[in-house]
């Protein structure tokens, strides 16, 4: 994909443009922790649903022993997909929340609600509705992490490093996964087969994390560019140049914060100060606005059904399909599963997204993403599935584990695509005054998605005869969507890597069927103008007052 950037550059060396050195400090790289490990709460629930929906001891307890292949099949829907019908419900609240209290009360508040939910659902009793009531509520605390990490983080980072710091979020959902598949493992192979502690102890780790990040918020500093919006400039300098490693009179500082007003006063007079009207105006009827809010939607849409999400979700299940046998060897598989998606997302975040650039790297991430879902079509195609004591022919098991290192190619090229790009921009690219209820609703509408795609596979891998696709016609689906998605990402999506949060406007003053392709080189071209007049302006001004001396 083209708008990655020019030249050739060092990977392993941060570039930190015009940003002084001291803005990469020890407060920037803690808030950045304190935050981005916000992103293993929904990597901790998709990595762990699996495996506990497996466990002899939850089986048995909620009677899913009891039931028909298709009733069960609904049930197990229901339950995974519970957390993203609660989340849909947090990612709304989040933007009320945001702007109300605040980026920093928002996220102690989502750490209880994530916290009581888990504990209601440990403590079900085989009571599937309190099942469903824990999950729900602890979905109400997870979807909110979604919006108040990536918009926290995009906020306080400098431009140089804000892929990098906005990708800790990304990459947090697969320490999540990888933790979650290792509990499961390990709880497999370390505690007794049938007793409640197999599924409850790695459970906990919900609380381990949320208990961990509410207590980290009260050792960070709320975001200076909320602060300017609700009006308090002063207290927004002083934590910008706290967290920047600079005194409030640093030129730096004084410039960025004047640039986060010029923008807020920008906007507030674009809308005549007309509230709530004023802000759906200038979402909606802005078609600068308009356009983000489409990308946003549409990278959500063709992300959630390219299939990936649905692979880490039901991970122990797609590897039984391939020729994976034994509960351990499919746990095992899905362990190194998620190292592979965790290494993926760390290599995205240091050394693509703020480098080559966020669309060369999602370039690359579908690309790799497409190559792996057709060949697991085409072997589903092409090679039976099993019955019970039959044994795959030497090619047929060779084909099998190209299968399954397919699985794990997808994994790498979604962590690095669709996965870290869909944070990134929903948190980059709005403009201030709308940047939260903006991306709060594109992340609604992740939850609907991801809801009903985690509703819909276990029903699509069914047969034709009962009513799915089978799990052959399922990959191909997810094939063609992968595919939809590059494609539309080239056209559509344009280059945002190097541009303060403030500078964004540029790269959408073209028609809207030019950003993707011209965006970043007319916003260049701009930029170069404007410093042209400045530099005009500046000269006539040092005339003007050398004669008048």
């Amino acid at each position: 994909m083209a708008g990655g950037g020019g030249k050739p550059q060092n990977i392993f060396k941060l570039n930190r443009g015009d940003d002084p050195k001291e803005v990469l400090n020890w407060r920037l790289w803690f808030a950045v922790l304190s935050f981005g490990i916000m992103g293993a709460a929904r990597g901790i629930d998709e990595g762990l649903i699996s495996g506990t929906l497996a466990k002899t001891h939850f089986v048995h307890l909620l009677g899913l022993d009891k039931m028909s292949k298709v009733e069960l099949a609904n049930v197990k829907g229901n339950i995974s997909a519970m957390v993203q019908i609660g989340s849909v419900g947090g990612a709304a609240l989040a933007f009320v929340l945001c702007d109300r209290i605040g980026r920093l009360w928002a996220t102690r508040q989502l750490c209880l609600l994530w916290i009581l939910g888990i504990v209601i659902f440990l403590t079900n009793g085989g009571r599937l509705g309190q099942v469903y009531a824990g999950r729900f509520i602890a979905g109400l605390g997870i979807g909110q992490t979604t919006v108040v990490a990536p918009v926290y983080l995009s906020e306080i980072a400098p431009k140089s490093v804000r892929g990098l710091c906005t990708c800790t979020f990304s990459g947090a959902v697969y320490i999540g996964i990888m933790l979650a598949y290792f509990a499961s493992w390990g709880s497999q192979l370390h505690i007794q087969n049938g007793t409640s502690t197999q599924w409850v102890v790695p459970t906990t780790i919900h609380v381990m994390f949320a208990g961990l990040i509410l207590i980290l918020s009260f050792f960070n500093y709320e975001s200076p560019r909320y602060l300017v919006k609700i009006g308090k400039d002063d207290k927004a300098t002083a934590n910008l140049a706290r967290v920047r490693g600079l005194s409030v009179d640093d030129h730096h500082i004084i410039k960025e914060i004047s640039e986060i007003q010029q923008q807020l006063q920008e906007e507030q007079e674009a809308t005549l100060g007309q509230g709530w009207v004023g802000i759906l105006k200038e979402m909606f009827l802005m078609p600068n606005n308009f356009y983000r809010i489409y990308l946003g939607l549409f990278s959500q849409l063709l992300s959630q059904w390219s299939g990936a999400q649905s692979i880490t979700i039901y991970a122990p299940e797609f590897f039984a399909l391939l020729g994976t046998e034994g509960q351990n060897e499919k746990l095992f598989a899905t362990a190194i599963f998620g190292v592979v998606k965790f290494v993926a997302a760390i290599i995205c975040a240091l050394f693509l997204v703020d480098v080559i650039g966020r669309k060369r790297s999602l370039g690359i991430g579908i690309s790799l993403q497409a190559l792996s879902m057709c060949y697991i079509a085409a072997y589903l195609t092409a090679v039976p599935q099993l019955a019970e004591g039959e044994e795959f022919t030497s090619s047929q098991k060779h084909a099998s584990t190209g299968a399954i290192v397919m699985i794990y190619i997808s994994g790498f090229g979604w962590a690095m695509g669709w996965n870290s790009m869909q944070y990134l921009l929903n948190a980059e690219i709005y403009p201030l005054r709308i940047r939260a209820i903006s991306s709060s609703m594109v992340m609604c509408f992740h939850f609907v998605n991801q809801y009903g795609n985690s509703r819909a596979v276990p029903n699509m891998l069914l047969s034709k005869s009962a009513g799915g696709l089978g799990p052959a016609g399922t990959f191909w689906f997810f094939t063609v969507i992968t595919l939809i998605g590059g494609a539309w990402a080239w056209f559509f999506i344009p280059e945002t890597s190097g541009r303060s949060l403030e500078g964004m406007d540029r790269l959408f003053m073209l028609r809207w069927w030019q950003i993707g392709r011209y965006g970043q080189k007319d916003a260049d071209e701009r930029v170069v103008a404007e410093e042209m007049l400045a530099d005009e302006k500046m000269a006539r001004e040092t005339v003007h007052e050398v004669e008048r001396v």
